[in-house]
């Protein structure tokens, strides 16, 4: 017996120093579950799942972790110890691709951190803490980021058609309301570089009262709104009413009434686009930069356009040229902050290639329809006839 000992002692320490290894590299502990259950049992499903069958503790001790859906089929789990540390069990139903939940101050994707999980080939699964640099995919950058992850491992499990992403976090204090990201993509990551997501929202949460909040329930139409306004008014209508001023003066009066309409609608959504802006600002409390700024500016000088009109000279007026050139020089610098505002909008909102293809398709129309009526006015002016050198008196 007395030779046998240091054998045992030996073969303790080298499980030890095994379970240190493993709990160190928290990273690569990855956990699939493949379950051939048909999937009868639905009642199940959601808040109402058992996962102390599937999942490892603490993930498993539901007793003490609260659920409430929270978007799409996204089901969020959590518990807030006394010393901070919150336990979160993130479900959503899988397919293929990639789930996320992103933690940021203020609402806005860049600069935020995110746990993002997915089932690869060979149904391996992963789990990483994303940083959200810049809007670019190139700018998602694995394995940093601003959480604070505990020692207890995180888990990814496929249970039937659901994925679980388990984690947990350390946090200075108690957390009461969090701006949290939640997306998803259809394909999953290629050497761990994340794909383009399909859909993707924010959320205020409660976490003492587990709710979301009713601002930000509704902040996607808000951000909807702001894009269609800002594309529609500073993208379109301001352009095409300036065009018309320049180029279609021959068809008077017609192209005043139609040059001031057009001016007017596109006034009324240049603004509609920043009352919709300031509101989105006030729920995420968030900083855009020189977005906000550029914003302001352009509407100033469109109501100074505005309020221009009233004070037009006379045509015969000896003030009248330096009053055009003022319209003229105002209006344009003011199409030219809006339409670059709408790149910096689409940029910092992290919109889809959609919205940035079918803007960028409509400047292009602006940009060549404005060259091509440029080469024409300057056609026209050229083919003018002249004058006569002497005028001949008719013979009577």
């Amino acid at each position: 017996m007395a030779d046998s000992n240091p054998k045992i002692s030996l073969m303790r320490f080298f499980c030890f120093f095994v379970a240190v290894i493993l709990l160190w590299e928290q990273k690569k502990i990855l956990l699939v579950v493949a379950d051939n259950d048909d999937g009868s049992d639905q009642s199940k499903n959601g808040c109402k799942a058992d996962l102390s069958k599937f999942l490892p503790v603490p993930y498993s001790n539901i007793s003490n972790m609260a659920c409430t859906p929270i978007w799409n089929t996204f089901d969020l789990r959590y518990f807030q110890s006394e010393d901070n540390v919150m336990t979160i069990v993130l479900s959503a139903t899988y397919t293929t691709g990639w789930v996320g939940m992103g933690f940021s101050e203020h609402g806005m994707m860049v600069g935020s951190s995110a746990m993002i999980g997915w089932i690869g080939e060979e149904s391996q699964a992963s789990i990483k803490q994303f940083f959200l640099q810049d809007s670019t995919l190139s700018g998602v950058l694995p394995d940093i980021g601003d959480l604070d992850l505990t020692d207890i491992p995180p888990v990814v499990v496929l249970h039937r058609s659901t994925i679980y992403l388990a984690f947990q976090l350390n946090f200075a204090s108690r957390q009461a309301h969090q701006s949290i990201l939640l997306a998803f993509g259809t394909k999953p990551p290629a050497k761990n570089q994340l794909t383009e997501h399909d859909d993707r929202t924010t959320i205020l949460f409660d976490f003492s009262a587990g709710t979301v909040s009713d601002d930000f329930k509704s902040i996607d139409t808000w951000k909807q709104n702001h894009r269609v306004f800002s594309i529609i008014g500073w993208g379109m209508l301001l352009p095409v009413g300036a065009i018309i001023s320049r180029y279609f003066r021959h068809r008077d009066p017609q192209w005043f009434y139609l040059h001031a309409s057009i001016q007017f609608v596109g006034f009324i959504l240049g603004l509609a686009t920043v009352v919709t802006g300031e509101s989105i600002c006030n729920i995420l409390q968030a900083d855009v930069g020189p977005h906000r700024g550029i914003g302001y500016f352009a509407i100033v000088l469109c109501i100074l356009q505005v309020m221009a009109i009233f004070a037009r000279p006379k045509l015969e007026s000896k003030i009248r040229r330096y009053w055009n050139w003022y319209h003229i020089w105002i209006g344009r610098t003011a199409l030219f902050l809006g339409s670059l505002n709408v790149v910096l909008g689409l940029q910092i909102g992290v919109t889809g290639n959609s919205w940035k293809i079918g803007y960028g398709i409509l400047l292009a129309v602006i940009l060549v329809s404005v060259i091509l009526l440029e080469a024409f006015l300057l056609l026209r002016r050229h083919e003018k006839p002249l004058p006569p050198a002497f005028q001949v008196k008719p013979i009577p």
